[in-house]
């Protein structure tokens, strides 16, 4: 990122702004944003540079209640609303995870058992089990809003100190960027993001040729916790009393019903005493929001890192990087733009187990990379050919080279007409959560593909990461067994190509380009078509957790449901591609009011019957359009702008869930007054103008409006 240089920009600036959130969840919510810039040279070696900025409002609240289908790829099917069953799984609702069908050794798995053992025990008189019907029953969880109190904030300072020794040519600069704040993340699950610290140290040495640089970014999740985990272990506490007293309820409410010469098995009837059970149990085992007994219990889970008893995250990992860059441009008279550069970064993981395996001590792994690239201008400059290669290694894997050809030329009389088109291949390593993650997200366990990370312990369970590539049978399989009654076969992963540890993905880029004027338009046209090879998955299986695939024993497993749900990171074997274009025109109409219009088509191209368990994540609508007007001087120091933005419905897959995102067309607009004697600038703005609250992806909120006004001083 190149900011401005304080040799040629000094002064002051600043800004503030100050507005409303209104969203139908979380009502109007006043928010507060101002910074300030400043820069000054005390010679012409040395000068310096700070700015700082400070944002505080509500975030917008999650209450998604519905309960989808786990896993299920291909699909966005909602299993049941708010409570329509005593085991609903709510999306946003946290701790409705604890139910009694756990599979846990000794444990009740269902209602039934639960009044037979108090009805055993002589808490319930004999007979009363038999009122009670054998179905899964979760505890009550808590909202969201309960969980978090949806701050939003973010601090930030950045400096820079800049020495130039020898004159304009060169210059020294040391920079440091410090950020803090609070927010919420969505991964596979919600995250509430409390003190997060980052800082990044840059030393840097650059001439009108060259840079030599190394920098160091560090990282603190401060305070921040999983409120899916901070529910459920909430609603751990005192589960078997709670489990009781709602069987014992239940049977009390179904005898007074039978007593009466009521039905108890009518589905209105028993949701009736469903909801007796429930609220009865809760009055006495679900501290509530608010209370401190709440407040006692969620201090201690949410300050626990460990994820069988608490929420909280520990992350303090950083990565080191040394990068450099010379152009030989100068030495070969500017007959071509020759550069040659190259990059090493270390990565170092730390988060004492609770997200990554590095429960004894901290992962240090590398990589490496270096490129050349030529420029050549050919026909009076009207032609610009840009050919480059890159080489990269990383530990884990082979290096691989990155070869890339584009061609730029302009025509017309003007060179106002210019062609662009370009072949290019590239590739992506896993990231650090796909090499090393170990991480509980509830629904299933990450598990990263690293080698080193086979063998690590993995967090709730006996099983190591190899049972999870190497001793597991495919997603679909499984849920294929399960809805024939055990009749279909299971499919054993195997590693056989259907799900291995993950490589490199590779991709083939062509697109193609015109900009240029035709009459009094300006035309924007872009074309991209991308071939993958090794596309980077992530697929649920699941592995027996005392059995084998290769016996009778992994079968028993499942089919007794001994079982363990793993989310692991791996290779798509179907053919995929994707293309698409991007059309943008823009006038002027009645000569000074500014026109646009832009059009995007994107689409992924696979056949899902190929690798059934693929989930593509392209979360892409296929058609977007944006239509803007403005003017920036409607009169004297006045000028406005009117966004409209429309974008289709399109399928979001995830980890976290499976769901149709609804197509949504949104109105943005701005007035802004200048006042140059005070050289300020005044804007009054509004997003989302129409209020129709829309969803960009499954299980995060939807989003209201916004309105603001603001004063930029000296910009």
């Amino acid at each position: 990122m190149t900011s401005k240089d304080p040799f040629t920009h000094q002064g002051v600036s600043a800004y503030v702004k100050t507005g409303l959130t209104v969203q139908d969840e979380a009502g109007d919510n006043q928010f507060h944003d101002f910074g300030f810039r400043a820069a000054h040279a005390f010679s012409d070696k040395f000068a310096a540079k700070a700015s700082f900025s400070y944002l505080r409002g509500t975030d917008w609240f999650a209450s998604d209640n519905n309960q989808y289908t786990l896993g299920a790829v291909g699909t966005a099917d909602i299993i049941s609303s708010f409570r329509s069953d005593p085991a609903h799984d709510g999306l946003n609702i946290y701790g409705d995870e604890v139910a009694l069908a756990a599979n846990e050794t000794g444990q009740p798995q269902n209602l039934n058992e639960v009044a037979q053992f108090l009805e055993a025990n002589g808490i319930l008189p004999t007979g009363a089990s038999g009122l009670v019907p054998a179905v899964n029953v979760a505890r009550t969880g808590y909202k969201e809003s309960d969980l978090t109190d949806y701050k939003a904030e973010s601090i930030k300072a950045y400096f820079t100190l800049n020495y130039r020794p020898f004159g304009n040519n060169t210059e020294i600069i040391w920079s440091s960027k410090i950020g803090k704040g609070s927010s919420i993340y969505q991964g596979s699950n919600r995250y509430a993001i409390k003190d997060f610290a980052l800082q990044q140290h840059k030393l840097e040495f650059r001439g009108d040729n060259f840079f030599l640089r190394g920098y160091t970014t560090i990282e603190n999740a401060g305070n921040s916790y999983d409120m899916r985990f901070t529910g459920i272990n909430m609603n751990k506490v005192g589960a078997s009393e709670w489990f009781g007293a709602y069987a014992a309820a239940y049977a009390q409410g179904a005898g007074q019903i039978a007593g009466s010469g009521g039905n108890i098995n009518d589905l209105a009837i028993q949701t009736q005493i469903h909801n007796g059970a429930r609220t009865f149990a809760d009055n006495l085992y679900t501290p509530q929001p608010g209370t401190p007994e709440f407040i006692a219990l969620f201090n201690k889970v949410t300050n626990d890192p460990d994820i069988t008893t608490g929420s909280k995250l520990v992350d303090e990992s950083k990565m080191d990087i040394a990068e450099g860059n010379y152009n030989f441009r100068d030495l070969l008279n500017n007959v071509i733009d020759l550069q040659i550069g190259g990059q090493y970064r270390q990565y170092s993981l730390n988060s004492s187990g609770s997200v990554f395996t590095d429960y004894d001590g901290s992962i240090d792994y590398n990589e490496y990379g270096a490129y050349l690239q030529g420029i050549k201008k050919l026909m009076d400059d009207r032609l610009k050919i840009t050919a480059s290669i890159r080489y990269d290694k990383n530990e884990f894997f082979d290096g691989s080279y990155s070869p890339r050809l584009s061609l730029v030329y302009a025509a017309g009389e003007n060179k106002q007409h210019n062609f662009r088109a370009s072949l290019q291949t590239g590739f992506r390593n896993p990231d650090t959560q796909a090499l090393f993650i170990g991480f509980d997200v509830g629904r299933a366990i990450l598990v990263g593909s690293a080698p080193d990370n086979l063998d690590r312990k993995l967090p709730n369970t006996t099983l190591t990461g190899r049972d999870a590539y190497f001793n597991a049978y495919t997603l679909s399989s499984v849920q294929g067994f399960a809805a024939s009654g055990g009749t279909t076969s299971l499919v054993p992963v195997n590693g056989n190509g259907i799900t291995s540890l993950a490589k490199q993905e590779k991709v083939t880029a062509f697109d193609v380009g015109y900009r240029g004027k035709i009459e009094f338009i300006t035309v924007d046209l872009n074309a991209y078509f991308n071939t993958y090879d090794n596309f980077s998955a992530q697929k649920f299986i699941v592995t027996p957790k005392s059995g084998s695939v290769n016996d009778a024993s992994g079968v028993i497993d499942v089919a007794t449901g001994n079982f363990q749900v793993f989310n692991v990171y791996t290779n798509s074997s179907a053919d995929i591609s994707s293309y698409g274009g991007v059309i943008g025109l823009s006038t002027k109409i009645a000569r000074e009011f500014n026109l646009g219009f832009n059009y995007t088509y994107s689409e992924l191209d696979f056949d899902q019957s190929t690798d059934p368990d693929f989930s593509a994540g392209f979360n892409t609508p296929k058609h977007k359009v944006k239509v803007s007007l403005g003017n920036p001087e409607l009169f004297k120091n006045f000028g406005f702008n009117v966004n409209a933005r429309w974008s289709d419905k399109y399928f979001w897959q995830a980890t976290i869930a499976n769901a149709i995102i609804s197509a949504r067309t949104v109105v943005d607009a701005q007035i802004n007054y200048s006042v140059p004697s005070m050289k300020s600038t005044f804007k009054l703005g509004g997003t989302n103008l129409g209020g129709k609250e829309y969803q960009s992806a499954v299980g995060s909120p939807f989003i209201g409006s916004q309105y603001f006004v603001s004063w930029i001083i000296n910009n």
